[in-house]
């Protein structure tokens, strides 16, 4: 096989909730054959991210957990080329191996948000999320499926592959290496090489640290920092004990109305801090 995407969907805010995983494999530059499964998280249903993907706690009760997955990821994608689009997926795969005391397999990660960022300049700043991509080249999905997104995106980058005439295994050291545009980046802007650029992250709840060095960090991240929930918002980071408590707890402004614009169709993602800190830290 040339490579391996993955895609996850998650029960609740927390990365680590991982409730179904979806597989798609590619050779000879071309799309073989796909999988996917129910996970266990072991954890709770937040109402919202099943209003998302449809996938209830009732459906995971005798679905496999984490540590059965993952012995699978391990035993079939060790030492390959595991592509996933923007690092959230990556991140929620380490967050699992975490709460579950298992060690991560080995493998190189390929960002694929990041390889059409850089072969198409129409993306290099926005549009370049799954949904739009989709309607752009003409190729039919199903969002928030595991499975249908991890095909997508490997499609994707099998355009692009074509497009920069760049292998996959190329596009690992490449789409790392900083360009031209990063010496333009100051503290105090988004950084044009950050993993997260194009996104517009908005804090809400009791953070670990201040919030000036929170917006520090996200900027380095290549996050634009907002005051409030706006239809520019991207990402929602939710201070860690906010997070924990969100089964039982009322949520916050910020965050009731980040639902609310994901409800009309904006995407937003929910994250907690300690999620974001493991997404810039990769």
């Amino acid at each position: 096989m040339d490579f391996v995407v993955i895609d996850v969907e998650t029960a609740n805010p927390d990365l680590g909730s991982i409730c179904q995983i979806g597989v798609a494999i590619f050779s000879g530059s071309k799309f073989l054959e796909s999988w996917s499964s129910l996970v266990n998280p072991e954890d709770y249903f937040d109402d919202f991210n099943v209003s998302v993907h449809g996938i209830t706690e009732a459906m995971v009760s005798s679905a496999p957990t984490w540590p059965e997955i993952h012995a699978r990821l391990k035993l079939n994608y060790t030492n390959i080329i595991v592509a996933s689009h923007t690092p959230f997926d990556r991140t929620a795969i380490r967050r699992a191996c975490e709460k579950n005391g298992a060690e991560p397999f080995e493998c190189r990660w390929l960002d694929t948000a990041r390889v059409v960022r850089r072969t198409w300049p129409e993306f290099s700043k926005s549009g370049y999320g799954l949904s739009n991509l989709s309607k752009h080249f003409g190729i039919a999905f199903k969002h928030h499926d595991a499975e249908e997104d991890a095909r997508l995106a490997g499609e994707i980058l099998i355009l692009a592959i074509k497009e920069s005439e760049t292998s996959a295994s190329e596009w690992c050291t490449r789409a790392l290496k900083s360009s031209a545009v990063a010496k333009s980046y100051t503290a105090v802007e988004a950084n044009p090489e950050g993993p997260l650029f194009g996104n517009v992250v908005v804090f809400t709840g009791a953070l670990s640290i201040p919030r000036q060095e929170a917006a520090r960090l996200a900027a380095f991240s290549g996050c634009e920092v907002g005051a409030g929930v706006t239809k520019h918002t991207s990402l929602l980071v939710v201070g860690d004990q906010d997070i924990r408590a969100l089964a039982g707890a009322e949520k916050s402004s910020k965050h009731r109305k980040a639902e609310e614009l994901m409800g009309k169709g904006q995407a937003i993602r929910i994250i907690g801090e300690s999620d974001f800190e493991r997404l810039i830290s990769g």
